[in-house]
């Protein structure tokens, strides 16, 4: 067996050290070492984008990163969106628009759409779905899910005019 690695990070906004099994993946040290379990893990091979964190402002699939790999960097989970507010508006036009039926895919898609409007004020229903590609969702069909990101992007276009 081997030993475990010290990794320090932030999470969160919260500056962490701790040890952690070299093979454990970003997901599972989120979920099991933290208790965030609104990363959630579905298939484990970074196709469905249930598992999608932010790592140093970017996206990424956290079953596919290691826990070590984060050693140095930020990372952003959907209670860290949630808790800052950078996410209520979207938060809520998902629920305006019926747009989280189950809810195993939301915190994923919140933070992949939350990606594309930070670089994007004003992308298109192409573009919107483009940038969903890699998020699956069994049980809107998608539908509701662009209408509500189209919305915010118009209401925070509107905002800062």
């Amino acid at each position: 067996m081997t030993a475990p690695i010290a990794i320090l990070l932030e999470v969160n906004g919260e500056r962490l050290e701790m040890d952690v099994p070299p093979r454990v993946n970003l997901a599972d040290f989120l979920r099991d070492y933290l208790h965030l379990t609104g990363t959630h893990v579905g298939c484990e091979h970074g196709a469905c984008g249930a598992c999608t964190v932010r790592v140093d402002g970017e996206i990424v699939r956290a079953c596919l990163m290691l826990a070590v790999q984060a050693h140095g960097k930020a990372v952003q989970t959907i209670e860290g969106l949630s808790d800052s507010g950078e996410i209520a508006d979207l938060q809520e036009a998902f629920r305006e628009h019926n747009a989280l039926q189950c809810g195993y895919c939301t915190p994923g898609m919140l933070i992949a759409v939350q990606d594309l409007l930070r670089r994007q004020n004003d992308p298109s229903r192409d573009r919107i779905r483009e940038h969903l590609s890699g998020n699956y969702c069994r049980c809107t069909g998608y539908q509701a899910i662009v209408d509500a990101v189209a919305a915010v992007a118009h209401r925070r276009r509107e905002r800062t005019r």
